[in-house]
């Protein structure tokens, strides 16, 4: 009786605990939910395998394959009606039962539980940092972040599908990350990469050779086009000026801008100054850049040292 009266008083606080971060998230404009493990599709999984019994860190289960709704981010529960079973839990635990291990998937660095998700949330408010878990790993190119969003792992699906398409992990192994702020981008580095296959085409020098491999293709944009738009940006620290962007964003608006200008001038204006008038010319006014990074700030998303 000792351990239910105790557990009941945990487990209320812990009810009373959620409403708190769940207020606080309100302000801070983060959210404080758990992932649903359906969101995952987005990342366009590549079948799974069992790793067996393992044991994992607790901080690193941040969604649930189907009671996401009852618990908040930090696998506090949300409503009443969890109470009993929360209190079943705890109890054993006090009493001091071994709990069976909980099943998740793994996905990346991060877990979805599949059964256990009060032994999770018991886990996780007595600061408990491991837990022992069967794990199913599902195999992933790109993998999701404890604070992603629905629209984050959509771009990160899309950024999967370029990855496959382009092969860019076999032809420039060591390569930055590609990823932009908004969904529907990579098909237009698709067609940057079939421009350039068509201009490698057709230069005189080849006259004679075999057609230019997609391979080739890829690799010279990303050398040639990409990677030099973007150590223009760190050159001359234009990312300061475009806070919650990525370099990929300023990399489309670069080239569209040098299309601009180049048909302006009748001749190629190069990548620089392309870069260099786009930061002049298309940069937000200094007070929405500071607008814009104070609200990055409060909601997480921007390291103070930048």
């Amino acid at each position: 009786m000792h351990e239910r009266n105790q557990a009941r008083h945990e487990v209320e606080r812990a009810r009373l605990m959620s409403d708190v971060r769940d207020f606080l998230a309100v302000l801070r404009r983060q959210p404080n939910e758990l992932l649903p493990f359906d969101w995952v599709k987005h990342l366009a999984p590549e079948g799974e395998h069992q790793l067996g019994l393992q044991t994992i860190a607790v901080d690193q289960i941040i969604g649930s394959v189907d009671r996401y709704r009852e618990f908040d981010r930090h696998y506090l529960p949300k409503e009443k009606h969890l109470d009993e079973r929360w209190i079943g839990v705890r109890s054993a635990q006090l009493a001091g039962k071994e709990l069976p291990p909980i099943q998740v998937y793994k996905v990346g660095d991060l877990y979805f539980v599949k059964d256990g998700n009060h032994r999770v949330s018991v886990a996780r408010r007595q600061g408990q940092k491991y837990i022992d878990a069967h794990v199913i790993e599902l195999n992933v190119s790109v993998p999701p972040d404890e604070d992603d969003t629905l629209r984050d792992l959509i771009i990160k699906g899309e950024y999967a599908r370029f990855l496959k398409i382009t092969k860019l992990d076999e032809v420039v192994p060591q390569h930055r990350e590609i990823l932009f702020t908004t969904p529907g981008r990579y098909d237009k580095l698709l067609d940057h990469i079939r421009t350039r296959q068509y201009y490698l085409d057709r230069k005189p020098e080849r006259a004679g050779q075999p057609p230019v491999t997609w391979e080739e293709a890829v690799k010279s944009w990303y050398e040639r086009l990409y990677l030099r738009i973007v150590q223009n940006i760190e050159e001359h620290d234009v990312m300061f000026r475009f806070p919650g962007r990525t370099e990929a964003d300023l990399y489309l608006w670069i080239m569209d801008h040098r299309y601009f200008l180049s048909q302006q001038e009748g001749a190629d204006v190069g990548s620089e100054e392309a870069t260099l008038d786009f930061s002049e010319h298309h940069a937000p006014p200094v007070y929405k850049r500071i607008g814009q990074r104070v609200k990055l700030l409060l909601g997480g998303e921007l390291d103070p040292t930048v």
